[in-house]
């Protein structure tokens, strides 16, 4: 389906979902948990405007994505167990970015700078989340500890 101009609601279920999904993969080591946090494959076909969208989200965005899961699971020290989601701050400011920019052909709101929360081994700790960007009215990870 196509994009929708919904701003994401950042306290809905569903993100808060795969917020913890993103948290427990952060504190087992392991991406899997994390997968429904990132931005769609099928949403970015329709929104890069790049000779191959896929081949670009399968061996940079997504690899890309688990390797800062398991850097970010460096961290821990000493912390093991589940991770739970504790709390995710975002922003408050969304930005609508447009066809053009970036190498894109379909527009989505942008935040910069989101904080989540994550209790792992009975200790909360805080991760920067780079970038997330919407989807028909959903919020998703796209950059996690860094854009590259």
């Amino acid at each position: 389906l196509p994009q929708t101009h919904v701003l994401p609601s950042a306290t809905d279920a569903q993100f808060s979902a795969r917020m913890g999904g993103l948290c427990d993969a952060i504190a087992t080591d392991d991406p899997a948990p994390a997968q429904d946090a990132f931005f769609p494959l099928s949403a970015y076909i329709q929104v890069k405007g790049i000779s191959d969208p896929v081949h670009d989200y399968q061996t940079r965005l997504i690899v890309d994505y688990d390797q800062d899961i398991r850097y970010l699971h460096g961290y821990l020290a000493s912390a093991t167990g589940p991770g739970t989601l504790d709390y995710v701050h975002v922003p408050e400011a969304a930005e609508w970015i447009l066809p053009g920019v970036e190498y894109n052909k379909g527009s989505y709101y942008r935040f910069y700078g989101t904080v989540l929360g994550c209790t792992i081994g009975g200790q909360i700790h805080t991760f920067n989340v780079a970038s997330l960007i919407s989807w028909r009215g959903e919020w998703y990870v796209v950059h996690l500890h860094s854009i590259r």
